[in-house]
């Protein structure tokens, strides 16, 4: 994993990501070398055939030559995110106190679809005043390949610890909840299609859960994805009002196709809420101008209400610089803690 020190630029725009994956397209290969990650080497043992060593090449978007689609074509696809809201059900299956700064308890509700379950981790801080600010986080990729529930704890204990509540919920095909889900690459598959939907849901139930709380505040709930988690990012949000700001860590438009109906470039310009994207600028996975820039373009919220940072790191951001963007981003847009 790279983690560099940089500075940000704030170009209104974004950066990168850190769970390398080199498979990820936008990597150059393993023939090419850089000063970011240097070059491979290799005796065979065999000459391997001459197709093995020709060049692979994979479609890739030019997104400032694409458009989305009419508001009346959106509206239609919007459709299919609605969900029946029944009885949730919910169930505190467990808590843990054993953290000095939060008490983790985990729940299951009723899903929005299917007879289904949603399984959720809500993380209360031992430092704050309710009714809790409250993050519903989105993870990176790696969720899709564990089957338990081992959470990315590290890239969200500090919000906890600055006296506001984290949901995490478990998305359909994800940790524990794993299914035929095997890559968070986009595809023109009704299997991908229908999944982006079941994420919608998953994100809509949560926050009907949450709103049956009087420890959470319903009016101060933000979405903080990252990697893969910002990427969804500007999706699920533009079908879900309840969201108050948006967080993109390490995020992107992709560079595969998808159906329409959940295609991103469709939705990131009615995703209203404001809007930070905080990204690296030698990000190999959402390079900035091919994938970070034209997400950022496109979102829609107000220029003074959506922020691109961009800092001289890989995928991940420095986490100090990442801390207190978030922070500070909170503070304006839900309001300072007590």
């Amino acid at each position: 994993m790279e983690r560099e020190a940089g500075q940000a630029v704030h170009l209104g725009r974004s950066v990168e990501r850190a769970d390398i994956h080199v498979h990820r397209p936008g990597y150059a290969g393993s023939l090419s070398s850089h000063a970011t990650y240097g070059f491979r080497l290799a005796k065979y043992t065999v000459e391997p055939p001459s197709q093995a060593m020709g060049a692979v090449s994979e479609p890739l978007r030019d997104y400032s030559k694409e458009k989305p689609v009419s508001d009346q074509v959106f509206q239609i696809y919007k459709s299919l995110y609605a969900y029946d809201k029944k009885p949730l059900d919910a169930v505190d299956t467990s808590s843990d106190d054993g953290s000095e700064s939060y008490r983790r308890e985990h729940v299951t509700f009723t899903a929005g679809y299917g007879n289904e379950r949603v399984v959720a981790y809500v993380f209360l801080p031992k430092n704050g005043t309710p009714p809790y600010q409250t993050i519903i986080y989105f993870p990176g990729s790696d969720a899709i390949y564990q089957r338990s529930d081992d959470l990315q704890l590290w890239r969200f204990r500090y919000l906890v610890k600055s006296g506001r509540a984290v949901v995490y919920p478990i998305y359909k095909g994800t940790y524990s909840r794993g299914d035929e889900l095997h890559s968070d690459y986009p595809s023109p598959t009704s299997m991908w299609r229908d999944h982006i939907i079941y994420w919608s849901k998953d994100l809509g139930r949560t926050i009907d859960y949450i709103e049956t709380r009087k420890d959470l505040d319903q009016d101060k709930i933000a979405y903080l994805g990252f990697s893969w988690g910002a990427a969804e990012g500007a999706i699920l949000p533009a079908v879900e009002p309840r969201i108050k700001t948006v967080i993109l860590v390490g995020g992107g438009f992709e560079f595969q196709r998808t159906l329409p109906e959940v295609d991103a470039i469709n939705f990131a310009p009615r995703m209203k809420q404001p809007a930070l994207m905080i990204n690296g600028r030698y990000d190999s996975f959402f390079p900035v101008d091919s994938l970070q820039e034209p997400m950022f373009q496109l979102l829609g919220a107000p220029a003074k209400d959506k922020r691109h940072l961009v800092f001289d790191s890989g995928h991940t951001p420095p986490n100090e610089l990442l801390i207190k963007e978030t922070l500070d981003w909170l503070d304006h847009y839900l309001g300072p803690l007590k």
